[in-house]
Order: C-alpha cells, then structure tokens, then sequence
C-alpha cells in the first residue's frame, strides 16, 4: 500500500494498542528449563490504550504522566523504546504519553501491547524500519505476549507461545468481566494439580469447538471472585477464561445480545464491550504511513 500520511503528522497521531483475548489454551508438555509448551489462539480486540509520541531534543526517553512510586524504567514502553534505541544505534529521543483503557493484569494483553506499539511506531517515527519479524524478537526480550502484538493478526501459537501462524477466525461481539482480583500466572503454572499432558491438536480442531482452556479448573478453584464470574457470564453465553485470566468472556453473534449483556452486567462488574478482529487496528493504522 502506498503511504497516504506523511511522517511529520504521524507525530501528531494517537497510536492503539489493542487488547487480545487467548481463545483456547493446552499445555502440551514442559521444557528442560520449565516453561511449558503450549498451544493457544490468540484474537485481537478492537478495545485499546491509546499511545502518543512525542518528539524531545536529546535521546532521552521519558513517560509524560508516570505513575506516583513507579520507577520509569520499568514502564514496558520506556523498555521498548531504549531496547530499539540500543538496537539500531540510535540517538533520537521521545517522550511516551499513554492512555490506559485496558485493565492492568487483567490477560487482555495491556503492557505487552504498549511495548509493542512503541516498538513498532517508533521504528517508523525514528525512520529506523526494522522487519517485523527483528522487532517479534526484540519484543520477546520484554515479555512472552508481546511478539504477537508486533505480528497484529489472530495467531495460532506453538512452543512457549513464540511460534506464530496466522488464522482467520469469526470476528464476533465479546462481552468481557475483570473480577476484582490479579492472577498470579507463575502461581497457576506451578501448581501440580495443573494439566501438561494435553494431546496437540490441529487448527482445523479448534475452528470445529475444540477450545479447552487448560488454566480453568485451576484459576477456579484458586480464585473465587474468577469463579462467581464466569458463572454470572454464563447466564448470556459460553463463558471462557482468556490465558490465565483474571479476565473471562463469552462471545456473541450480535451486537444486539452482546449489548444487552453488557447493559445487564455493567451495574455489579468491571465489564467491557468489544468486538474480535483478525487484523488489529494498529497494524490497519501503520499501512497507512
């Protein structure tokens, strides 16, 4: 596609960084040095953080509204931007101004996508241009979710979750509950109740129903509040933990009973609207420069 924006104004923009849902999780086994070996399918959402960039006159990297008592090196874009810089050898700076709409340790995804818009817009802004595929393995430095959100399409992932096939799945309407709790995921896989002996299954098994999420029963047992959640979300539709969670979802076939859901809900949880898409926003966003 040919450029239709102009560098300087991409300045200007607001940049998404899109939330995503796990749809299925097996774990298949477990390595040597203990991260298990799993199967998941991951969909982006259309719900989003919303980043801007700004330009300063040194190389230094800062976040326009830190967090009271949160060392700035530790922010996930402050991360990513000093990795690229270290990276490409470059003395360009930025100032990172972030809107957080994505709950924090909710599964959806939050800081890994801010990492990976830095990533990726910077690597534009900077006029660094990296491949995608350099900047899925510098993102895997700052956490294992946050190469899939450089990929930017609905991914059937292997391994530890790094190797990435794109899929083409429903685009349907999600309702999704944050209950009151944060998920400790070293927590839920070093439990020996956990199960790792899944059998691997194929795509074509998943797209036919196959879409256990091996986490549940434990996240369950372990944290109530996730429990009570997934059976309020059951009274409208399927309800389903995403990863580890805490986040759960159902998936809906109209925005009509999606919303209807979300209106019945809203009074007594932390709940989000959304809608599934296979490419996201960011990526629909960047063709565009």
């Amino acid at each position: 596609m040919t450029r239709t924006k102009d560098m300087q104004s991409a300045w200007a923009e607001k940049w998404p960084a899109p939330a995503k849902l796990n749809l299925m999780l097996r774990i298949t086994g477990q390595r040597d040095d203990g991260y298990h070996l799993l199967q998941t399918v991951f969909q982006m959402l259309d719900l989003c953080d919303w980043i801007q960039f700004h330009p300063v006159s040194d190389s230094s990297v800062s976040l326009k509204n830190p967090i009271t008592g949160v060392p700035e090196e530790t922010d996930l874009t402050v991360r990513a931007a000093k990795l690229l810089q270290a990276e490409a050898n470059c003395q360009q700076g930025v100032c990172i101004e972030v809107e957080k709409n994505l709950p924090m340790g909710g599964g959806l995804g939050g800081g890994s996508s801010d990492a990976a818009t830095t990533l990726l817009v910077l690597n534009k802004l900077w006029n660094i241009n990296l491949p995608v595929e350099k900047l899925m393995q510098m993102g895997l430095k700052l956490g294992a979710d946050v190469p899939v959100f450089v990929y930017g399409f609905s991914a059937w992932a292997e391994g530890v979750g790094e190797k990435l096939d794109r899929i083409t799945i429903p685009e349907q309407w999600v309702v999704i509950i944050k209950p009151d709790c944060h998920v400790d995921t070293k927590e839920i896989f070093s439990q020996k109740d956990l199960t790792r002996n899944s059998k691997t299954i194929t795509i074509a098994d998943f797209l036919t129903g196959q879409q256990q999420n091996d986490c549940t029963a434990i996240v369950r047992k372990l944290y109530q509040s996730v429990e009570q959640a997934l059976l309020a979300l059951s009274e409208f539709s399927e309800a389903r933990l995403t990863g580890t969670g805490a986040c759960v979802f159902a998936q809906f076939d109209s925005e009509e009973s999606a919303r209807k859901a979300y209106q019945t809900l809203k009074p007594e949880w932390q709940v989000y609207l959304s809608k599934g898409m296979n490419e996201s926003l960011l990526s629909q966003k960047l063709a565009l420069f």
